[in-house]
């Protein structure tokens, strides 16, 4: 990053040569051409092979549809950008995409004369799907770690008033796998700016006169510090007149323009943009709470939590069993937790600590290792050797399947409180009770209790506020990942 130029310069107009567009992405150079060549060869290989084993009619054309077809609807759906691989639901991505090519080939075998559609030649796409789907992981895995790494960073200069520019460094610090790093800020009007980043120029609070009051500053921050695009979070001195007139100018250099909203933890898909008079709407849809999803959730619940205790029956027997004859003490600990609408009920895991762990408690407070209203040790003198193991691996929830089948719990959501915790939630953490606790969820897959106070709510109010059925199965997926590596499992 070049230095930034003293107080004299930026109250001097320069001549600034005009800015060559940037890059809409900053990653790795293999992304696309591994993207492309994967989907070329998912299509073409399986569905060559099955035009061979069954003599089709101009196999050729066939083989041809499908190679081409299949990378031109994921690149028409913008599949191939920075944007789409560091997403990491991409899986149903992927899926609607596919559903497009079963039906586009579909349509092609019969302008082409070919009436019937024989499953055979669609179940061969299968691979295309699940190819797709790999390469999607791992270039989004790499993504991530070049991003936690300082590398595929996409450098902003942020304007804004100064507690909106706080809030948004703030907020974008708590996460690692987006692309955006603040380099650069012009704050309107003299307030501090306390989030620590550079302040390349004050904007007036009143809109001065001219062709581009604001415009000239802001492009002598976005050149000085070579940024890619500029933020701008709108407020009561950065009106939309005011803030039109800066787009048009930023854009005018080739540097593209992002303004926020201010809201935050709001799923795309609730979000859809109309226009009214000139004005630009931005509608929100209401979280899912009833209707098909909600039942369908309901009944997936509870046949999910029927047939895995089922198939889990010989080795829940063995760890309880395990658990009795390993340390004195029941099998199974019953400890009231407090689920949906603030209703408490009773929850069972297999012990994996002494019997009066919750009487020594009192004595441990001062050694929490947590900032919130969780107790947690690493070391905690009351587990055995058992529960250790039982812990890493959260064979102890296992028991939660029947709260699940009784209706306490669901199979996906927030980690369910203790009472004393709830007494001690503010409004926005009292939130997290509109659902059913889960046996798994975001926090689980996400790190435990490895991660803040602050991470933890944010990701149970992610869940509440943007459940579907598709975000349960991607955390269902994320589960077993979860409990083999053991990550914050203590």
């Amino acid at each position: 990053m070049r230095p930034f130029r003293t107080a004299a310069s930026r109250q001097t107009p320069v001549a600034v040569p005009r800015r060559p567009a940037r890059p809409e992405g900053t990653q790795a150079r293999w992304y696309g051409p591994l993207s492309v060549g994967v989907d070329l060869a998912g299509a073409a290989l399986p569905v060559a092979a099955a035009i061979a084993e069954v003599r089709e009619p101009r196999p050729v054309h066939l083989v041809s549809a499908a190679a081409l077809a299949w990378p031109l609807i994921r690149a028409a759906a913008r599949r191939y950008t920075s944007a789409a691989w560091g997403d990491g639901g991409g899986l149903g991505a992927v899926l609607k995409d596919w559903l497009l090519l079963v039906g586009a080939l579909a349509t092609l075998r019969v302008l082409c004369g070919l009436d019937n559609v024989p499953a055979d030649t669609f179940t061969v796409l299968i691979p295309a799907l699940v190819l797709t789907a790999a390469c999607h992981t791992v270039i989004h895995r790499h993504l991530l770690a070049a991003r936690r790494d300082g590398r595929a960073l996409r450098h902003v200069v942020l304007v804004g008033e100064s507690p909106s520019i706080d809030a948004v460094v703030e907020q974008l610090a708590q996460r690692t796998d987006h692309e955006y790093v603040v380099v650069a800020c012009c704050p309107v009007g003299e307030d501090a700016v306390l989030s620590g980043v550079p302040v390349y120029v004050r904007l007036p609070r009143a809109e001065p006169d001219g062709a581009e009051p604001d415009a000239a500053p802001v492009l002598r921050a976005v050149d000085a510090v070579g940024a890619d695009l500029v933020f701008v979070v709108p407020g009561p001195h950065l009106s939309g007149r005011r803030l039109r007139r800066l787009s048009w100018a930023v854009h005018d250099r080739g540097c593209p323009i992002v303004v926020l909203p201010g809201i935050v933890e709001v799923a795309r898909r609730r979000m859809r943009l109309t226009s009214a008079s000139g004005l630009t709407l931005l509608h929100i849809a209401p979280p899912i709470s009833r209707g098909a999803p909600a039942v369908l959730k309901a009944a997936v619940d509870r046949v999910g939590a029927l047939v895995l205790i089922v198939l889990l029956a010989p080795l829940l027997l063995a760890l309880a069993l395990a658990v009795r004859f390993t340390s004195p003490g029941p099998a199974f600990y019953r400890q009231i937790r407090v689920g949906r609408d603030n209703t408490p009920f009773p929850m069972w895991k297999f012990r994996t600590m002494v019997v009066d762990a919750d009487r020594m408690k009192e004595q441990l407070a001062a050694a929490n290792e947590h900032d919130g209203h969780m107790f947690k040790m690493r070391r905690d003198p009351r587990v055995t050797p058992l529960g250790r193991f039982l812990r890493r691996y959260s064979l102890d929830e296992l028991p939660q399947l029947f709260n699940v089948l009784l209706g306490h719990m669901s199979l996906v959501g927030p980690r369910p409180p203790v009472p004393e915790e709830v007494v001690q939630y503010d409004p926005v953490e009292m939130r997290r009770l509109r659902v059913k606790p889960g046996l798994t969820g975001l926090w689980q897959v996400s790190g435990r209790s490895d991660l803040s106070w602050h991470e933890t709510v944010s990701l149970d109010l992610r869940y509440v506020d943007n459940w579907s059925p598709a975000l349960d199965v991607h955390v269902m997926a994320r589960t077993v990942r979860a409990v083999l590596s053991g990550q914050g499992a203590y």
